[in-house]
């Protein structure tokens, strides 16, 4: 698995975590580059919204997310993008994982303009994930809209969060791990894609690190 922080990214895909940060002193203003518009809907349910503008043309900020090598990329190790209306994008933290296996987290491609918008909707959350039947209740828009040839705005909304304790949780949540996705996006268009495996040694040895650390 990744860092806890990754595992708390990207709301179509999230799952909840421990993080380094307790999760009651997180908030989307952890990433300065970051803005938020959130407002209520005329229902009465809320929508996150959050925003961050990335060196990237509208094309490729779009191609991060609708590729399996996009995904892949910046966002999780393991992905597999059918993209067409009622595809899927289905991803794992866990760089051993493969598609198909049942602790991935798959999302329904509902809608999208290239370039331009991606609509997504959660029909399958990992072990340990917050809240899945309240998330599913909730859709995720993103907005690619070009500054000029070479930067874009990327824009996250996640409406249909409702009233009572269980969505007020969940909106925390998510808003920050919405900030997070944001923040690794535009990290990506800026120092190039992950190298996972490198990450993964790094952790390895961390940990060996730690072991042998707390056996003295």
């Amino acid at each position: 698995m990744l860092n806890a922080n990754r595992l708390v990214a990207f709301a179509c895909l999230l799952s909840v975590v421990s993080s380094a940060v307790p999760a009651a002193e997180r908030t989307w203003r952890d990433f300065k580059d970051v803005s938020n518009t959130s407002f209520t809907e005329p229902s009465g349910d809320r929508s996150i919204q959050l925003s961050v503008d990335v060196a990237a043309s509208s094309h490729d900020a779009f191609t991060a997310f609708t590729t399996s090598e996009g995904f892949a990329s910046w966002a999780v190790p393991v992905a597999k993008v059918e993209f067409r209306i009622g595809g899927y994008i289905e991803a794992s933290y866990d760089e051993d994982a493969k598609p198909g296996d049942p602790g991935n987290i798959k999302n329904q491609i509902v809608a999208y303009v290239p370039d331009r918008l991606l609509v997504l909707h959660n029909i399958q959350a990992p072990p340990g994930f917050a809240d899945p039947e309240l998330f599913q209740r909730t859709v995720t828009m993103i907005e690619f809209i070009a500054l000029d040839a070479r930067h874009t705005r990327v824009t996250i909304t996640n409406a249909g969060y409702g009233t009572g304790d269980r969505f007020d949780t969940l909106y925390r949540h998510f808003e920050w791990g919405d900030a997070y996705t944001l923040q690794e996006l535009k990290t990506r268009f800026v120092k190039g894609p992950v190298d996972w495996a490198a990450l993964s040694a790094k952790r390895k040895s961390e940990a060996a690190a730690h072991a042998v650390k707390g056996s003295n």
